[in-house]
């Protein structure tokens, strides 16, 4: 009989891999560090296990919607006091706190649980094209994505 394997904690190897975002679409991008943090990309993928690996993104600010939604793009958050509810363009968004419009996308394509919390945490935005990472020796990861023009 053939048995599933599930790799055990201490098997489970993590890689860091650094991405730059500089004109590469919003959502295209936030889709596939989504899958490296899950670690849909390795054959050793369990549903109900983090495997995934470690992503860094520069260059957060430069990153690009198409068509209008950079004016129509709203992004809400709530005081939780009645009637504290705030609204913000993507463009105001972008220019006041550019690692959260990233952050935004892809922990929301994670799972909504205490899985998807770990893996949001392996997730590091840097807005300029520095990151203090290095000694970790992150590998560039390649992406398929058409870049937006500018």
């Amino acid at each position: 009989m053939q048995r599933t394997y599930v790799p055990k904690i201490d098997e489970i190897a993590r890689a860091w891999f650094v991405v730059d975002a500089t004109d590469l679409p919003l959502g295209r991008l936030a889709s596939e560090v989504a899958q490296v943090l899950r670690g849909k990309h390795k054959p050793s993928f369990t549903p109900h296990l983090d495997v995934g690996d470690y992503v860094i993104i520069v260059n957060a600010d430069k990153v690009r919607v198409t068509s209008k939604k950079s004016e129509e793009k709203i992004y809400y958050r709530h005081s939780g006091y009645p009637g504290g509810i705030k609204a913000e363009s993507f463009d105001a968004l972008i220019v006041r706190r550019p690692e959260a419009v990233v952050e935004r996308a892809v922990k929301g394509m994670l799972p909504k649980n205490r899985l998807g919390r770990a893996m949001y945490r392996k997730l590091h935005v840097y807005a300029g094209g520095e990151h203090p990472h290095s000694s970790q020796k992150p590998e560039p990861l390649a992406i398929d994505i058409k870049k937006v023009d500018s």
